[in-house]
């Protein structure tokens, strides 16, 4: 139990880990690809709250790079200079 929140009891984590576990392995997957598009739109919201000047390629570009990193993104798109 080394995953709980600080915010959260014990208890309600052992019961959310207990609910998780009865899902089927397709409702659980389905959950994950909810919660990362879920992360993309708040990224993408903060891309364009903090660059009300960018086109829709910069935005998507950006989000891209925050979200995989720097690293990576410079290995994919070393052209791109953000």
């Amino acid at each position: 139990m080394n995953a709980i929140p600080a915010d959260t009891t014990v208890d309600a984590a052992r019961k959310q880990f207990e609910i998780l576990r009865r899902l089927s392995a397709q409702t659980r997957v389905k959950m994950a690809f909810e919660l990362s598009d879920n992360l993309r739109s708040i990224v993408e919201a903060g891309v364009r709250l903090r660059h009300g000047d960018y086109d829709e390629q910069k935005i998507k570009q950006q989000v891209l790079r925050l979200m995989i990193g720097e690293t990576l993104f410079k290995q994919i798109h070393s052209d791109i200079e953000i």
